[in-house]
């Protein structure tokens, strides 16, 4: 039985752009400062990191405490977005002749 090869296409272009949606992934490796039930403090050099957990992420290879060293692979997700100015005022802005120049 043969694949049609638009369906094929299809398939393939649809997976690739799931995973073009997937959000990069980050890490930071540091000491932990503070440990809650719903996130973790690392700090690294002078930075701070405060990362948000669900109870499914669970620590391996010891004991998560305040003073172990880990590495947390993380996502950025946004909470919010204000779009500060917008088309209205950049099209203001092109519209203004230049001041003149001393």
């Amino acid at each position: 039985m043969k694949i049609p090869q638009a369906f094929l296409t299809a398939a393939v272009l649809m997976s690739s752009l799931s995973y073009a949606a997937t959000p990069n992934t980050y890490q930071v490796t540091g000491e932990v400062t503070d440990v809650k039930d719903d996130k973790i403090t690392v700090t690294k050099g002078k930075e701070k990191f405060e990362i948000a957990r669900t109870a499914d992420v669970q620590a391996t290879g010891g004991e998560l405490k305040p003073g172990a060293k880990v590495t947390v692979e993380y996502t950025m997700t946004a909470k919010t977005i204000t779009v500060k100015g917008g088309a209205k005022d950049d099209a203001k802005a092109a519209a203004k002749p230049a001041a003149p120049k001393k």
